[in-house]
């Protein structure tokens, strides 16, 4: 039988090389597509392939795409169908940072609407604008840039006077003698204080708590021990209109004013539940808690335990009813998101979503009233659950 030889050409070894290199590619993307569905899922994917879409497909080569990010983020977030979940946009997101760092751009005054010429000025932050300008406590903000902030616009004061750092905003004041002047100051980034407090008649003492961020407990630990130094036999906790904050100064403050035991618990999605306690060293004072609709999170917590922990009556009206914590991440926009990461309750493991907390004497604020100030019917009541 005839033998036949067949001839075989090599393949470069070139091409060789390559074919290897696609295949190791071609593997290595089809790992990595493993990974991201597992990641990501269908819908995940889905998301980032109509971004890639829109950048590479769409007609309209100069469209708006951050923007449009930033609408599809905040959608996809409010979708979730929790309340307290956010999307900010990177300056949204530059604001909340500053503001829960408790810095603000302004003049640095305290003020309250007691006097109806304007914005009294209850205290002046040492070296900030105004004080160097010459405000000083007891004085009254009449106008700003020479607006009016007198009878209704005393609401809009605070915006007026605050604005961006190194502009000038010119005050007229009514000293306490009289007489008028004008200043100018220059606006600065100033730290403000999440406490205010004062000692009222009947040596009961005041103590305004506005937020709990980044200071919170040793603004409000300050406040106390100085009501407490000047005779304070009662103690007045005011969370009106206070947003909440960092679950660790509410810790702080909670130890602080408490007695032994459980003070807070709260459970991640991904962890064990854990329990706060409170040590035995405490304000050992008869206390009273204002709240109202818009006392949210850590002010409801706070004025909770302050009941369950120290028998404290509270005054206002019920409150939001917030039991999730949320964690703000940062995007790789510079904006950011924040997703409700755990449950919280009180130390005996109550839960306020959806209820909040009924006061033990529940009225709503008068009409025209101002919140620590003259005609307050809500602070009037808690004086008068001292002093009985």
């Amino acid at each position: 039988m005839e033998e036949r030889t067949v001839r075989t050409e090599k393949k470069p070894r070139w091409l060789a090389g390559w074919v290897k290199v696609l295949i190791a590619v071609v593997l290595t993307l089809a790992l990595s597509t493993g990974v991201w569905c597992l990641l990501l899922g269908k819908s995940g994917i889905a998301m980032v392939q109509t971004y890639l879409l829109a950048r590479f497909a769409f007609v309209e080569a100069d469209a708006d795409l951050d923007g449009a990010a930033d609408a599809g983020l905040a959608v996809f977030v409010d979708s979730l169908g929790d309340r307290w979940s956010y999307y900010r946009t990177q300056e949204q997101y530059r604001e909340l940072t500053q503001r829960r760092a408790n810095n603000y751009v302004g003049v640095g005054v305290t003020v309250d609407f007691t006097r109806e010429e304007g914005l009294l000025v209850r205290s002046v932050t040492e070296g900030g604008p105004a004080d160097q300008a010459g405000v000083l406590a007891g004085d009254v903000i009449t106008a700003a840039d020479g607006v009016s902030l007198a009878g209704d616009a005393r609401q809009e004061g605070s915006d007026r006077i605050r604005g961006e750092e190194g502009t000038q905003v010119a005050l007229t004041l009514l000293r306490e003698d009289g007489s008028t002047c004008g200043v100018t100051c220059t606006r600065a980034t100033l730290r403000s204080p999440s406490a205010s407090g004062r000692l009222l008649e009947g040596d009961v003492g005041y103590v305004k708590l506005d937020n709990f961020y980044s200071g919170a407990a040793d603004s409000f630990q300050k406040e106390v021990d100085a009501l407490v130094d000047q005779g304070a036999k009662a103690l007045i906790v005011d969370v009106r209109n206070d947003p909440g904050g960092y679950i660790a100064e509410l810790e702080k403050i909670l130890d602080y004013l408490l007695p032994e035991g459980p003070v807070f618990s709260q459970k991640p999605r991904w962890w064990f539940r854990s329990v706060t306690q409170s040590d035995e060293s405490c304000i050992d004072l008869p206390m009273v808690a204002i709240v109202n609709k818009d006392s949210y999170s850590a002010a409801e917590l706070l004025a909770a335990q302050l009941r369950e922990s120290a028998g404290a009556p509270i005054v206002g009206e019920v409150t939001s009813g917030k039991g999730y914590s949320q964690i703000t991440f940062p995007l790789a926009n510079g904006g950011g998101v924040g997703l409700s990461t755990a449950a919280y309750c009180t130390g005996s493991g109550r839960s306020l979503i959806g209820e909040g907390i009924t006061p033990d004497a529940e009225l709503e604020l008068d009409q025209g009233a101002v919140i620590g100030g003259e005609g307050d019917n809500q602070l009037q009541a808690a004086i008068e659950l001292l002093t009985k």
